[in-house]
């Protein structure tokens, strides 16, 4: 298959899938997850209709972008070091990966220098792995009404990656439990804070995410193949 008819296949996927539970399509996003991968797949992807992109090293997205003359939106998914904020700023329009008040309060002080507020989500670790980033539910709890005091910062929605299975089934009541969690933070009724982002599923287990409630589905391999 070409990078065109895997991503018409992958979109023919989400219009299913939202269409066994009586979603809109137009609720859940594609986003493209572009790492390791050169900037000409970007421009392929971007000239079959994907303009949604998704980053994990900042080196690598700042060395990437000026090549990508098109008009994609990036945002950040992987794991972020406070020491490169500074290097997202004006470039990505949404950060899924923040874990802890010491980074929120560096993007809050990085993107106040511009006048500017931040989109982030709260990544949540629910399968407590001690190998993956995210708080844990109780410290998600406690987290964002810390940041929602920051100025600079909006927190858009949660993100998850749950523990690995390449059943789809097994992974779902890890997306089950990230909506519940998004309703609960939504009833303490925080400023700044909006509960309409959920980021959940990948290649693999993307169908059942949007089932759970995703807003954003991250795919990476289903659209560009295997990372050498």
């Amino acid at each position: 298959m070409t990078l065109t008819e895997r991503l018409e296949a992958i979109r023919e996927r989400i219009n299913t899938a939202c269409a066994r539970c009586g979603r809109n399509p137009q609720s859940v996003r594609l986003l493209a997850v572009s790492k390791k991968k050169p900037a000409g797949d970007i421009l392929a992807a971007f000239n079959a209709g994907q303009t949604l992109f998704g980053e994990s090293y900042v080196q690598e997205l700042l060395d990437k972008a000026p090549q990508v003359s098109a008009p994609v939106e990036w945002h950040f998914i992987g794991g972020l070091q406070s020491n490169k904020v500074k290097y997202l700023v004006g470039r990505v329009s949404l950060i899924h990966s923040v874990d802890r008040l010491s980074l929120a309060r560096e993007i809050s002080r990085q993107w106040q220098k511009k006048e500017s507020v931040a989109d982030i989500l709260v990544q949540v670790n629910l399968g407590g792995e001690a190998t993956k980033r995210g708080a844990g539910e109780d410290e998600a709890l406690e987290l964002i009404p810390a940041i929602a005091e920051l100025p600079g910062v909006r927190v858009r929605g949660l993100m998850t990656l749950p523990p690995w299975n390449p059943d789809p089934e097994q992974v779902r009541p890890y997306f089950a439990r990230l909506r519940e969690l998004a309703g609960q933070v939504a009833a303490m009724g925080l400023e700044n804070v909006f509960m309409d982002e959920l980021s959940m599923g990948m290649s693999h287990d993307f169908e059942a995410a949007i089932e759970e409630g995703a807003t954003l589905v991250r795919v990476g391999t289903a659209i560009f193949g295997e990372r050498t």
